[in-house]
C-alpha cells in the first residue's frame, strides 16, 4: 500500500467518533435495558466510577441473562450502536422483556470485559487489521484506559471512499 492510502497515512484520532454514549458498571440491568431501548441503541461501552473503559455491554447480553425468547440472537450480530429496528419489539414485547430482567443483576455482571482498544495515534491500517482479525465491527480509542472515541467499520469504509 502506498503512503497516499488513507489507511496508511491517517490515524485513529482523525476519524474516531468522539461523542460516545457510555454506561456505568453499577447500573442495574433493568436500568440499562430501559436506557438502550430509550436511545434505540443495542449496546454501549462500560466505564467505572473513574470514567475508565472496563468493558462493553449489549442488548444481547441482557437477553442472554434474562433468558428471554423475544429476540432471535442467531439472526443478528453483536454490533452495538446499530439501532434495534431490525428487532422491532412491540411495546408489549418491551414490557415483557423488562419484566424478565432480574432487578439485582448489574451491568458489571453481564458485560464483556474484553474490549478491543487502540491508541489515538494508531494507523488506520492497524485498526482495520484488528477488526478483521477479531471479527469485530467497532474498536474503542483509548488513552490510559480513558475512552476517547470509537471507530466503526463504516467509519473505515467512509475513509476509503474519499
Amino acid at each position: 500500500m502506498s503512503n497516499d492510502n488513507p489507511l496508511v497515512s491517517m490515524t485513529a484520532e482523525q476519524i474516531m467518533c468522539q461523542k460516545v454514549i457510555t454506561v456505568p458498571s453499577d447500573w442495574s440491568v433493568d436500568r440499562l435495558a430501559r436506557f438502550l431501548t430509550d436511545k434505540a441503541i443495542s449496546g454501549a461501552p462500560v466505564v467505572n466510577n473513574a470514567g475508565q473503559l472496563i468493558g462493553v455491554v449489549s442488548f444481547s447480553d441482557i437477553v442472554r441473562q434474562a433468558g428471554s425468547g423475544l429476540v432471535d440472537l442467531a439472526k443478528r450480530d453483536d454490533n452495538f450502536y446499530s439501532t434495534m429496528m431490525d428487532e422491532s419489539l412491540s411495546p408489549e414485547d418491551q414490557r415483557s422483556f423488562h419484566d424478565l430482567v432480574d432487578q439485582s443483576v448489574l451491568v458489571n455482571d453481564i458485560m464483556t470485559p474484553m474490549v478491543f482498544e487502540v491508541s489515538p495515534d494508531t494507523p488506520l491500517i492497524r485498526v482495520a487489521e484488528a477488526m478483521v482479525k477479531g471479527r469485530i465491527h467497532r474498536v474503542m480509542v483509548t488513552r490510559d484506559r480513558s475512552l476517547k472515541g470509537v471507530i466503526s467499520a463504516l467509519d473505515l469504509l467512509k475513509v476509503m471512499t474519499l
